[in-house]
């Protein structure tokens, strides 16, 4: 007997993750000097931390012995704060959101129910869907990456469970209107999961609904604007009884007493949060203005490049090569073969990328 055999047939069927590029993985294969690669590829705050989180990381460091609080208590309480909502309907996870979506997924899960994912949109929904059992439903969206609500309402069904909405989306970087989610939410018995992690640099939210209805639930997380993503803190804004029973799935001591402290240190600096937001809102006017090719608007961190009728697997190996890391967005299921996603950086990383593009279009 094969040891493969061990393992659920519903993991064979899930492409494994594809992250950006590291510097290392650069470096290594090129030659290149470390100290010369810039990383836009995986959404990360050019400012780093907070001065605020760094110092309470170092100060609670020597308390790495001691379980953190089960329920992270102390990062819920300044979530409070930061979001109006009251602790009843705020749950911390790690690692990430991605833990957040992990628990959820394996509360409501049952072999062959379905979930809706519109595509293209970030790839972990289907990878934490289909762990659990789930069928995947994919449902594209138009050519400006609007969402086609007929079409997610009708591949509604007694099996669906979750349905997966990103606002601003990863990678196109559009959002989500209030009207769409309430037609949405209004429209299945299943949950409804918003991903907001680059709301911070977008111009509303949509947590006010889960006031609205009791098969809403808003993730975000503290790696983007916050710029703790070596840290990988989460957190879901949920109807009350849905926390109730999440707790009671949740992985104990899910987020470390490190990443609470440096969470909560991140979210008390409302001026560096200010400054990372200021950075990405100005560099993504910048950029739409100087890359050479088609981009699309963007309310996130990043920006969508269409290169065609280059593609995109062919650029980004050229922008390698001058140690320049974006995100090449074949690896999203239905983006197609010319779009790549690049972060916002500096002032200077972001004339960096634009003279690349602009060498490679020449």
């Amino acid at each position: 007997m094969s040891r493969l055999e061990l393992i659920k047939e519903e993991i064979a069927g899930i492409a494994e993750y594809m992250p950006g590029k590291s510097i290392g993985d650069i470096t290594r294969k090129y030659g290149l000097d470390p100290g010369s690669v810039i990383k836009l590829g995986s959404n990360e705050n050019p400012l780093g931390p907070s001065p605020e989180a760094v110092n309470a990381l170092i100060k609670h460091a020597q308390q790495s012995n001691i379980y953190p609080s089960a329920n992270a208590y102390e990062l819920v309480e300044a979530l409070v704060d930061y979001t109006g909502f009251p602790a009843a309907n705020i749950a911390a996870s790690g690692p990430g959101m991605d833990g957040l979506i992990d628990g959820l997924v394996r509360l409501v899960i049952e072999r062959r129910d379905e979930v809706i994912l519109p595509t293209p949109t970030f790839s972990y929904y289907e990878i934490a869907a289909r762990a659990n059992g789930a069928v995947p439903v994919f449902v594209k969206r138009d050519k400006d990456f609007i969402l086609d609500v007929e079409a997610i309402k009708q591949a509604n069904s007694a099996h669906t469970k979750v349905i997966f909405l990103c606002s601003p989306n990863n990678p196109s970087g559009n959002v989500v209107t209030k009207k769409d989610v309430r037609s949405i939410a209004e429209s299945t018995r299943g949950l409804v999961f918003v991903d907001e992690a680059y709301v911070e640099f977008a111009d509303a939210n949509l947590a006010e609904l889960v006031r609205d209805y009791d098969n809403l639930i808003v993730g975000r997380t503290l790696s983007k604007a916050f710029g703790l993503a070596g840290l990988r803190i989460g957190y879901g804004i949920m109807p009350e009884w849905l926390k109730t029973e999440y707790m009671r799935a949740a992985t104990p001591f899910n987020v470390s007493s490190a990443a609470i402290a440096a969470g909560v240190g991140a979210i008390s600096d409302s001026l560096h949060l200010k400054k990372s937001i200021e950075l990405v809102r100005n560099g993504r006017i910048y950029l739409k203005e100087h890359i050479p090719f088609k981009v699309y608007d963007s309310q996130a961190n990043f920006v969508l490049v269409d290169i065609a009728p280059l593609k995109s697997r062919d650029v980004c190996e050229k922008l390698l090569q001058k140690g320049i890391i974006v995100r090449d967005c074949t690896s999203f299921r239905d983006a197609g073969e010319s779009l790549i996603r690049v972060s916002v950086g500096t002032q200077e990383q972001n004339a960096r990328v634009v003279k690349g593009f602009e060498e490679v279009k020449s």
